[in-house]
C-alpha cells in the first residue's frame, strides 16, 4: 500500500473514533449515572411511607394495627386529660373565692348593722301646741328628726320641705301600714319659744312636730343626738334687740330612727326624697315578720347569725 493510501486510511479512522468519543459525551446524564446504579436498584420495593407529625387525619396507622402517636400532634389523651382536670380545679377554686368573698360581705354587713352610732337616748323637750314630749312617745312609729331654728334663712326651710315630701312619698308606697313621724327640734331656744315654734311649722306638712324647751334640755338632746349647734345661751333679764339678732350654725341633716328609737341612718342635704324612702322600705323588710311591742327587731337576729358564722 502506498503512503498515500496509507495516511488516507489513518485519518479516515481517526475522524471515526473522534465522532463516536462526541457522541458518548452528548449522551443524557440519567443514561450514563443510571449505569452506576446497582442492579437490585431497578427490582426493589420503595421504601415505607412515613406519616407528617403535622397529619391529623384518622387514617394514619402503624403496619401493626396501631394509630400513630405522632399523627395526632401534641393533643395526646394524656393532655387531654390534663386539660380537663385543670378546667374543673379552677372552676372549683374561683366558685370557693366566690363564696368567701360573699361571706366576707355579709359578715361585714352584720357587724355594720351590729355596730350602730351611738345616736338618740333620752330628752325630755315641749311640742309646739306646749305638750310633753319624750323618746317614749317615738316608740313603735318610724320617725325622721332634723335640728334647725325658725330664723334659719333657706336651708331649714328646704330640709322641712324634704321630710314632708318623704312622708308623702312612704305613705304613697305604704299606706296607713306604715307611720312616719316628722320632728323638728329648735336648737335656738332663746328665741323658738312654743308660740315662735307654732306659727313656724303651720307652713310646713300637717303632721310636723315642732320640738322646743330650755337651754340645758335642748343642750342635753343635742349632745344625746350627736348635733353639732352654735346658739348662745339666752341672756339674763330682758334681751335687746341686738342680742337677738345673730345666726346659728348647725348640723344640717335629718335621722332616720326605728320603732325601738334606735338610729337607723343619717340623711344630708344632697339626698333625695326617694333615696330615704328606699333605705326605709330596705328597714321595713328586715323588720318584716317581728312584733315591735315584745322588743322583736332583726338586729337580734343579724347577732345570732354573725356569732354563728364565726
Amino acid at each position: 500500500m502506498s503512503y498515500a493510501l496509507r495516511r488516507s486510511f489513518f485519518q479516515s479512522t481517526c475522524l471515526r473514533s473522534a465522532s463516536r468519543r462526541e457522541l458518548s459525551n452528548q449522551t443524557p446524564r440519567w443514561s450514563r449515572d443510571a449505569k452506576s446504579l446497582p442492579p437490585t436498584f431497578f427490582t426493589s420495593k420503595p421504601p415505607p411511607h412515613r406519616p407528617s407529625i403535622r397529619a391529623y387525619s384518622s387514617s394514619h396507622y402503624t403496619p401493626s394495627g396501631v394509630r400513630d402517636r405522632a399523627a395526632v400532634g401534641v393533643f395526646t389523651p394524656q393532655a387531654a386529660a390534663i386539660f380537663v382536670l385543670t378546667g374543673v380545679g379552677l372552676f372549683y377554686y374561683f366558685k370557693s373565692e366566690k363564696e368567701r368573698i360573699q361571706e366576707a360581705k355579709r359578715q361585714a354587713l352584720a357587724s355594720k348593722k351590729i355596730g350602730r352610732a351611738a345616736v338618740g337616748g333620752p330628752f325630755s323637750l315641749v311640742t309646739h301646741d306646749g305638750k310633753p314630749f319624750t323618746e317614749k312617745d317615738m316608740l313603735g312609729k318610724w320617725s325622721v328628726m332634723y335640728f334647725g331654728f325658725t330664723n334659719c334663712p333657706d336651708i331649714c326651710p328646704a330640709e322641712l320641705d324634704k321630710m314632708g315630701a318623704v312622708v308623702d312619698e312612704v305613705a304613697k308606697r305604704h299606706g296607713k301600714d306604715v307611720e312616719l313621724l316628722p320632728i323638728f327640734v329648735s336648737v335656738d331656744p332663746a328665741r323658738d319659744d312654743v308660740q315662735a315654734m307654732k306659727k313656724y311649722v303651720a307652713d310646713f306638712h300637717p303632721s310636723v312636730i315642732g320640738l322646743t324647751g330650755s337651754y340645758p334640755e335642748v343642750k342635753a338632746t343635742c349632745k344625746a343626738y350627736r348635733v353639732y349647734f352654735s346658739s348662745p345661751p339666752p341672756p339674763e333679764g330682758k334681751p335687746s334687740l341686738e342680742q337677738m339678732d345673730y345666726l346659728v350654725d348647725h348640723s344640717i341633716y335629718f335621722y332616720l330612727m326605728d320603732p325601738r328609737g334606735e338610729f337607723v341612718e343619717a340623711f344630708g342635704k344632697d339626698s333625695s326624697v326617694e333615696k330615704v324612702a328606699d333605705r326605709l322600705d330596705e328597714e321595713l323588710a328586715r323588720w318584716k315578720g317581728y312584733d315591735v311591742d315584745k322588743g322583736e327587731g332583726p338586729e337580734r337576729l343579724v347577732v345570732r347569725e354573725y356569732q354563728k358564722a364565726s
